[in-house]
């Protein structure tokens, strides 16, 4: 099974033969056998070179830049070997389409605020009193069949997010990680700091998933299609942030195998330090790696697969052989 390489530490990233190599002062020379890597994340200093960049473009496994701050800055992108010229073709239709947009948009936010309310009836069924947030955000469906553009809809996402945000202080019941508020960049305090870190990281590991597939990241529904290089990743991360990203923060901080000492305070916001940011990207792939029940196929699918199979969703659903449809765990 192929996997993501996560590369925290100062080094150099080397072709050597037919196989990679990470060479760091604080880990010696690892070899990573080329066939066994998806992609490549990169959170530190790192030395390549052309010859790299070519060998990793034949192997088609991209290469994924974050900065100092945990940002996710910028893709190396392989030639896109599964691009489909009909299905481009198909996107940008359903794009200058507004009702095919509108559609296809408002899928997406119902899968979010669906796995939204998902959460919080599963820590309401711990004995969390949540029914404020639960209601608040079942009286947005009625709204979000009303919505007549994507700024609506995307307005919409927002108060069931304000209304989620609100219950994290009450399942989390911890003091050292308060929500207080929204806060992006920089991230105000520490759970703050998780979510902006976690959403980045699913983000990025949607794109690499699409570029799996015939689909063009570039055409996106929600998030409008503009200077952006890729917005269709983030569609897609809106229906998997509650599966994924929130799960992941929760049961870190509920076990607290994260703490205090694990941040650090940098140019005004809250920031990972290094080893937290390990912890945080074990939790990530763990969870990435974890299985469930797919009722349709009958068998039992990763969330990683899950994110691809979104991607088959959408595919089928620009060629006219089925109705989109967001991915939404029951229980």
């Amino acid at each position: 099974m192929k996997r993501t390489i996560y590369i925290s530490t100062p080094g150099q990233l080397k072709r050597e033969g037919n196989t990679l190599v990470f060479i760091s002062q604080e880990a010696g020379k690892k070899v990573i056998p080329v066939e066994t890597v998806d992609s490549i994340y990169v959170f530190a200093e790192i030395t390549l070179n052309k010859k790299l960049l070519e060998f990793l473009s034949q192997k088609h496994i991209p290469l994924h830049f974050f900065n100092y701050f945990e940002y996710y800055v910028g893709s190396f992108y392989p030639r896109e070997h599964m691009n489909s010229g009909l299905i481009i073709l198909r996107q940008a239709e359903y794009y200058l389409n507004h009702e095919w947009r509108i559609g296809l948009a408002r899928a997406f936010v119902y899968g979010s605020l669906s796995n939204m309310l998902l959460n919080l009836r599963t820590y309401a069924s711990r004995g969390n009193d949540l029914s404020t947030q639960i209601n608040a955000i079942e009286e947005l469906f009625d709204e979000l069949n009303q919505a007549s553009s994507t700024a609506e809809l995307m307005a919409l996402e927002g108060h069931a997010r304000m209304a989620y945000y609100e219950a994290f202080d009450i399942i989390l019941a911890n003091p050292d990680f308060s929500f207080e508020v929204r806060s992006r960049r920089p991230p105000a305090n520490r759970l703050n700091a998780l979510i902006s870190f976690g959403n980045s990281l699913l983000y990025v590991t949607t794109l690499s998933e699409i570029y799996r597939t015939h689909l063009d990241p570039r055409i996106g529904y929600l998030h409008e299609t503009n200077q952006r290089s890729f917005t269709l990743n983030l569609d897609i991360s809106e229906v998997f942030k509650p599966l994924i990203v929130d799960r992941v923060i929760f049961s870190l901080i509920n076990r607290n195998e994260l703490k205090p000492g694990d941040f650090s305070e940098k140019l005004g916001g809250v920031y990972l330090k290094e080893k937290g940011a390990r912890k945080f990207l074990e939790a990530y792939e763990k969870r990435l790696n974890e299985t469930i029940m797919h009722k349709k196929l009958g068998r039992k699918v990763s969330y990683r697969r899950l994110l691809r199979l979104e991607c088959y969703k959408l595919y089928r659903h620009f060629l006219g052989e089925e109705i989109y449809s967001p991915y939404v765990r029951t229980r």
